[in-house]
């Protein structure tokens, strides 16, 4: 005999995308003025996880970061296609970002200049990066 299954979770519920609302910082001069939200608070939490390195600090995840300093002294050819790689990996784990893309990438005097598109939930914006090889 089948036990009788009493179905009494209803599926009346809403999924609610949690606020982004954080710290707004002041990287110039490095205090916390108040607070921001949506495309400010993506822009910031880009900012910061392409300005750490992965790994480096016990206080961020070990998803949290990007990892630059090992393609120091790397060929350019497998440079610039690892550094594409990396940032989007970098920038994806945030849940609020869904893709990055259009890369452009300069290479002068030891220093790879990249620069690219991350597309949001609340909008897309270009931001770039620069690695010393």
């Amino acid at each position: 005999m089948i036990p009788a299954v009493n179905d009494d979770l209803q599926n009346d519920f809403e999924i609610e995308q949690e606020p982004s609302k954080t710290f707004k910082l002041n990287i110039l001069s490095n205090r916390i003025i108040g607070y921001t939200d949506g495309l400010d608070a993506v822009k910031q939490a880009a900012y910061l996880i392409l300005n750490i390195e992965r790994y480096e600090y016990i206080i961020y995840s070990w998803n949290y970061g990007i990892e630059t300093r090992d393609l120091f002294g790397q060929p350019i050819s497998y440079v610039l296609p690892e550094l594409k790689r990396r940032i989007t990996e970098a920038l994806t784990q945030d849940d609020r970002i869904e893709s990055v893309d259009a890369f452009l990438f300069e290479v002068a005097k030891g220093k790879v200049h990249v620069t690219f598109t991350i597309h949001s939930i609340f909008g897309s914006f270009d931001e770039e990066k620069v690695v010393n090889i």
